[in-house]
């Protein structure tokens, strides 16, 4: 239950004017100097915050117009999932924490699957949104936003904010600015939400804010787990197996493994934080993984596999049995709530470190030891044709020399066959140049978060995306407001084509997986963007280099051959022993 306030004598005609759809006016509400909303924008900006993404409205209109008025650069998305993937997406770009920001009720709402994938990625973002004044809670104020009416997780730390406020006076935005410092400073994702009756956003900030220095914490294991590491990787073969969560420890990583001649493979997430192209490199596990895993596993037979940074949930490893060797993990991660969860049933000995720290000092402590000939991913591509559908092994292998090697652009691969195709086929050498989100896995995440990675890194983004998605959610019109070069590779086979596939794997019948076929390069163009349509594998180079050169969001248009099944046989057979059980 929301505390009950002691509002202004103001509040009340302010709150009657918000329940008529009448936007309150900054210069009318605010007293002389600094407001609430004054002194949280210029909170965030001492954090670090350089963008702030969002849709506006009546109820957020004081915090909207201080951040307008800020050095932060405000963004004005078209839906407000939009606008939390962006961010999610923004911040793996440049590193930097994004705000985002809603108005009540729906506003919130809307942006809650955005909210979702960055917790579950490990972004940092702050949520601003408001909430309903004082007099008008429990009384059904239009978009009411409280206890009442919503969900009381909105507003406290749980399974979606690791850090959530009701704002109910300016006295406490010296704590809150610590708590968010603090959150901030930790390895790994920081999710908060900063709740602002609107009311409390016009009235004053008594209190100056003094930013703490607040040093970022890094988890470092004691020397005896280090020891003892290193002591069971030296009793025999060792294999290493990364995730996205070591994407900064690449460099010591390679140290270790070219050293030691381990064998590394990655998880979905975690391609090119080890070279794809390096010869310990045996391949990708999971959804969308690569035979050679398995085969490394089966005839090499390690003892031991050194899981660096990677939950190896689902999608990562399918819990196959076939992943475990015989003298079982010695885990590390950062928190100490992953080792022996996905597997606990194998031997695994946990250890809560920063990964870089961890991986050098057991470096320093392992025998040299020469590589053996490893099994490698092995790509057999189709012919190119020169008539027909384009074949989505065409298209990879065209993104693969026109985008990958050819530019410096992040990739990102939206949930459906579009991520399946781009994690088997798809090969990169260095870390943070893929983006793929198999954890929670929202369409729309890409093909709206391309347009807060293309305006962070301050170049360009490319999004391998379904038709399905492209329907569903993307912000070609944003990216056109703030001229932001995001392309988009449409896979446009007129159906939700992995739904298609995988209910037929399943042994289902007669399901509706049908859409009408849109003409993308039309629905770019009339947002103010460019496009262009490919209908023959041959236009294939001459459209990717055509949209990488353009300054303008661009869409490719690339009609697919939905017959081509992609490679998500792993998810199917997990999901059929899902349902044996």
């Amino acid at each position: 239950m929301s505390k009950i306030l002691t509002a202004p004598n103001s509040v009340s005609q302010q709150s009657a004017n918000e329940s008529l759809g009448a936007f309150p006016s900054l210069n009318d509400q605010s007293p002389a100097g600094e407001s609430v909303a004054e002194t949280v924008v210029k909170m965030l900006e001492d954090l670090g915050v350089k963008y702030a993404f969002g849709v506006s409205g009546g109820a957020i209109a004081p915090v909207w117009a201080a951040l307008e008025n800020s050095a932060i650069q405000v963004i004005h998305f078209r839906h407000e999932a939009g606008a939390a993937f962006a961010a999610t997406e923004a911040y793996f770009a440049s590193g930097d924490p994004v705000a985002v920001f809603t108005t009540a009720g729906p506003g919130i709402t809307n942006a809650l699957t955005g909210l979702f994938a960055a917790r579950w990625e490990g972004a940092k973002v702050i949520l601003i949104s408001p909430s309903t004044s004082q007099p008008l809670r429990g009384r059904w104020a239009c978009q009411e936003t409280t206890s009442f009416t919503m969900p009381s997780d909105l507003f406290t730390l749980g399974s979606l904010f690791h850090y959530a406020v009701s704002i109910e006076t300016g006295t406490e935005l010296t704590e809150i600015s610590l708590r968010l410092a603090q959150g901030l400073g930790i390895t790994g994702g920081f999710v908060a939400h900063l709740s602002i009756p609107t009311a409390i956003q016009s009235s004053g900030s008594s209190t100056p804010l003094s930013l703490p220095e607040v040093p970022r914490t890094v988890f470092a294991t004691d020397r005896e787990n280090i020891v003892r590491s290193a002591e069971l990787l030296s009793e025999g073969r060792f294999g290493i197996w990364v995730g996205f969560g070591a994407r900064e420890a690449a460099a010591e990583i390679r140290d270790l493994a070219e050293k030691t001649g381990a064998a590394v493979m990655c998880s979905p997430r975690g391609k090119g934080i080890f070279p794809e192209d390096h010869p310990q490199f045996v391949g990708v596990t999971g959804f969308g993984g690569h035979a050679s895993v398995l085969h490394y596993m089966r005839e090499f037979c390690p003892e031991r596999l050194l899981v660096l940074g990677t939950r190896l949930g689902e999608p990562t490893s399918f819990w196959s049995p076939a992943m475990v060797p015989s003298q079982g993990f010695i885990h590390v991660d950062i928190d100490p709530s992953v080792p022996g969860t996905a597997y606990p049933e194998a031997e695994t000995l946990s250890v809560v470190s920063d990964i870089g720290i961890f991986v050098k000092a057991v470096t320093e402590l392992l025998p040299e030891s020469p590589a053996e000939a490893l099994p490698h991913p092995q790509f057999q591509n189709p012919e190119q044709r020169n008539s027909g559908l384009v074949q989505p092994e065409i298209l990879i292998a065209a993104i693969q020399r026109i985008v990958v090697e050819g530019s410096d652009a992040i990739v990102m691969a939206e949930v459906g066959n579009s991520f399946a195709w781009g994690i088997n086929l798809l090969r990169f050498n260095e870390p943070n140049r893929y983006r793929v989100s198999t954890r929670w896995g929202s369409m729309g995440h890409f093909t709206t978060g391309v347009v807060g990675a293309a305006l962070a890194r301050e170049g360009k983004a490319v999004a391998i995306v379904g038709d399905g998605s492209m329907l569903m959610n993307c912000e070609i019109s944003t990216a056109v407001r703030h001229k932001i070069p995001a392309v988009w590779i449409v896979l446009n086979d007129a159906k939700y084509n992995m739904c298609s596939q995988g209910a037929a794997l399943q042994g289902f019948n007669g399901v509706d997986t049908e859409i009408p076929q849109a003409d993308f390069v039309q629905i770019a163009r009339a947002m103010g963007a460019d496009g262009i349509c490919v209908e023959q594998e041959s236009e294939l180079e001459e459209a990717l280099k055509k949209a990488m050169a353009s300054n303008k969001p661009f869409v490719v248009d690339v009609i697919i051959d939905s017959s081509k099944v992609a490679p998500i046989s792993g998810r199917i057979k997990s999901l059929i022993a899902q349902g044996s059980k």
